[in-house]
């Protein structure tokens, strides 16, 4: 079977700080694939690479065979690689339909209705709140919001960054119990998370990112088990 996704010696700078140090790794379909790590190990600054918003300085970014890591990141969206990113960063002002129609921008006009009805399936509560500015929404619920909204482009493979973050416990719950319905009905999922019990839980394949780099990998419960892992992420 074919990586969906492919990712080969990724090195991104911010200025003269080498962020992120020779990455490589690859999703295949059908996959749940985490990235875990502590904070500023560069998890959030690899997606922003795949979808297009930085670029590396070497290597490539291979996603359905094409090699993408010259698009813009509109046209990445195009071809199926969506991003909800970290910090929700919904339209604020904008209704939740609104909002979810904006995420429709590459598909054609005549599937929108039953786009909607999808995400709605996958959201009930946003389709209660349909016509709430969106700013009003709980932390959860705006979650829930940015992640349809990623759905209404009809995306090959979703990336999520941080989707647990500042959210309560029984909300996080909620949100890693959308990611299992999401992948049960199809989706592969590329996720970044620091909540690493959480997304292990739910990884079919897992990396460890220190410092820029790729440290170690392995399947989500062969990473939950090691005690490397427990000592540094899981408090064990």
């Amino acid at each position: 079977m074919e990586a969906i996704l492919k990712a080969e010696d990724l090195n991104v700078y911010y200025g003269s700080i080498h962020a992120i140090k020779g990455v490589s790794f690859e999703v295949y379909p059908g996959e749940i694939v985490t990235l875990i790590g502590a904070n500023g190990a560069g998890k959030s600054t690899t997606l922003n690479t795949l979808s297009g918003l930085l670029h590396s300085r070497t290597g490539s970014v291979r996603f359905l065979e094409e090699n993408i890591s010259r698009l813009a990141s509109h046209k990445i969206v195009a071809r199926g690689l969506a991003l909800v990113p970290e910090g929700r960063r919904i339209f604020a002002q904008m209704t939740v339909r609104e909002n979810l129609e904006m995420g429709a921008y590459t598909q054609p006009p005549s599937g929108a209705a039953g786009d909607l009805d999808m995400v709605y399936e996958h959201f009930p509560r946003l389709k209660e709140r349909s016509g709430q500015i969106a700013g009003t929404l709980s932390g959860g619920e705006q979650q829930m919001l940015a992640m349809g909204r990623a759905l209404m482009s009809h995306p090959k493979l979703l990336m999520l960054d941080e989707p647990s973050m500042g959210l309560a416990p029984i909300l996080v719950e909620q949100i890693f119990e959308i990611i299992r319905n999401l992948h049960q009905s199809g989706a592969t999922i590329l996720l970044v998370e620091q909540n690493a019990q959480a997304a292990l839980s739910v990884a079919d394949r897992g990396y460890v990112m220190e410092t820029g780099k790729i440290v170690t990998s392995g399947t989500g419960t062969e990473l939950l088990s090691s005690p490397e892992i427990k000592k540094a992420y899981l408090g064990g």
